[in-house]
């Protein structure tokens, strides 16, 4: 089917169902999204288990455990998907090297403590709400659709969860200093997650067939409308403000700009094109390759054994 046919009827209201519905530019589009909507999911797992024994009672550990169950469940939807669409899932999920994986960078990391998995929580969970009930709202592919009302639910659980540790925390003076050292690594972070400045992108699939609604920056303005009341609410400093002549939300440091892996630190005075950001992307973060051998290892080991392995090769 010709793009612009396609465009006008998804202009009209058709909701796409099927591959036949579909042409090529379409499907290409579709399947990149909910490959990078699956990788994040399941990879949003092995960093928030990194922290769970910490846990301070035992209903936390449970709302934890539920989180991550979630996430599992978010990404078993977009794969599902992607199999419809005539992809291989056995070979996406245990035949891909680490640094092939679409996460966000973020995911890249170990968490320090338990006040972190909040400010994951509340920050990237958020992103991920941004992003999804953006498609929820405004997708042409119909069982995407269908499927995000659940997920939208579950994700606004996530924040909400994230949200309660870190008002908790800023209660007391020294998980408050965590609150804000781990927001300070993972603000910037959290917008990256929409990617690239709009007005470096020539155009879009993703909008003009309409698999989202809103631009890059538009997603960006989206969540900082929320996340930057929130974190000021509570008494953390975050990097962005809103200024009421612009009627926007501002970005109080370079965007993006240099970043410190080791010590987990912005490097405000060595600002970075979307170039550098990217490149550090594929570069992947200090945990990809852990976290990624930590998904396939039950897959491998039986194989293994199944080769006539012991398992622990």
């Amino acid at each position: 089917m010709d793009s612009n046919v396609l465009m006008e009827k998804i202009k009209k209201g058709f909701v796409v169902e099927l591959p036949e519905d579909m042409n090529e530019e379409y499907k290409k589009a579709l399947k990149q999204t909910l490959n990078i909507v699956g990788d994040t999911e399941l990879l949003s797992v092995p960093p928030l288990l990194t922290v769970y024994n910490e846990a301070p009672n035992l209903n936390l550990k449970i709302t934890a455990l539920a989180v991550m169950q979630d996430e599992i469940g978010h990404a078993h939807i977009a794969y599902r998907l992607l199999e419809d669409l005539g992809v291989d899932k056995e070979e996406l999920l245990y035949e891909r090297e680490p640094h092939r994986w679409k996460n966000p960078y973020a995911f890249d990391f170990k968490l320090n403590n338990w006040i972190e998995l909040g400010v994951f929580n509340a920050l990237f969970d958020r992103a991920g709400y941004t992003l999804l009930g953006d498609a929820f709202e405004h997708t042409s592919y119909g069982p995407w659709k269908r499927a995000l009302v659940k997920v939208d639910k579950e994700e606004l659980f996530h924040l909400r969860n994230g949200e309660t540790i870190m008002k908790k925390g800023m209660k007391n003076e020294e998980t408050a200093k965590q609150v804000q050292e781990a927001v300070d690594w993972m603000f910037l972070m959290s917008l990256e997650f929409f990617g690239v400045a709009d007005n470096l992108k020539s155009r879009s699939a993703q909008l003009d067939y309409q698999l989202k609604g809103r631009s890059n920056d538009g997603l960006r303005q989206k969540f900082m409308s929320t996340a930057v009341p929130f974190c000021e609410s509570i008494g953390v400093k975050v990097p962005a403000h809103y200024d009421e002549a612009q009627e926007k939300y501002v970005i109080d440091v370079p965007f993006p700009c240099k970043f410190d892996v080791e010590n987990r630190k912005w490097l405000y005075d060595q600002p970075d094109t979307w170039d550098g950001a990217i490149e550090r992307f594929k570069e992947r973060g200090p945990n990809n390759n852990e976290f990624v051998e930590r998904i396939q290892k039950g897959v491998k080991e039986l194989e293994n054994m199944r080769n006539g392995g012991n398992g622990n090769e």
